[in-house]
């Protein structure tokens, strides 16, 4: 794994978002925040699994948590100028922002892949990180020190068969990171970085190879040291980087 070790107070009055918190990695990544003393918003598509993760947040004696549900697939230019001007008004900055709900779609070749779901896939992998940091770049420069992780993939690095829209989808990611840290490089106390989990032991990871036994893969929380890595001041001058999870 990522050789890190947190301070227990390594996030102490930040606040954090993090998209596809109801399961997975998302899931970790909130708990884990608000272990380390994060106010985090959890944003996800599903409110029954949101309020279980917020449940769970304050049955650790944690900062309360914040519930933003929102589809991505179908989410409106309106919706995001509301949850940005929401949190604005909650917490009047933002510190860290985890790109981490994506959708697998469908692993086939191109030429059989539906145009529907690879618009989908699309919209929630490329396009809702791209219109979310849009949104939210003038609240994490308000923070002393703002953050934002995206989630890559090793197929987002070299495309592989059968890996249709998510690989298309993830070399966006890429390459979303990598401009958006040129451009604030110098210019901003921003940072942005992409994290690539690796095999891991959730949904997505199921449904993408069926026949695999889940107990060799890590579980999210064996991940986490690189997420709070990313979030917390000690990677202060990171930028422009891609992280293995697991070494």
């Amino acid at each position: 794994m990522f050789d890190y070790t947190a301070p227990q107070q390594l996030l102490k009055d930040k606040v954090i978002m993090v998209t596809g918190a109801g399961d997975g990695i998302g899931r970790a990544a909130a708990i884990t925040y608000a272990q380390h003393g994060a106010t985090v918003i959890l944003l996800g598509k599903t409110l029954e699994k949101l309020e279980a993760v917020y449940d769970q947040i304050e049955a650790l004696g944690a900062p309360q948590a914040a519930i933003i549900p929102l589809d991505l697939s179908t989410a409106t230019e309106r919706e995001y100028i509301e949850l940005t001007d929401n949190i604005d008004s909650e917490f009047g900055r933002l510190d860290g922002l985890l790109h981490n709900a994506s959708l697998l779609g469908m692993r086939t070749p191109i030429e059989n892949y539906d145009p529907i779901t690879w618009e989908k896939v699309m919209k929630v992998n490329a396009y809702a990180p791209f219109i979310l940091t849009q949104n939210l770049l003038p609240l994490l420069r308000l923070s002393e020190n703002g953050t934002i992780a995206f989630t890559s993939s090793s197929v987002g690095v070299k495309g592989r068969a059968y890996w249709g829209a998510y690989s298309v989808s993830k070399f966006a990611t890429q390459g979303m990171m990598e401009i958006l840290a040129d451009e604030l490089e110098n210019t901003s106390n921003v940072r942005c970085n992409c994290i690539n989990p690796g095999a891991t032991r959730t949904p997505m990871r199921a449904q993408a190879y069926p026949g695999e036994i889940p107990e060799n893969n890590p579980t999210p929380e064996e991940i986490m040291p690189v997420y709070l890595y990313l979030m917390g001041n000690d990677s202060l001058n990171i930028s422009g980087q891609t992280f293995n999870a697991q070494s």
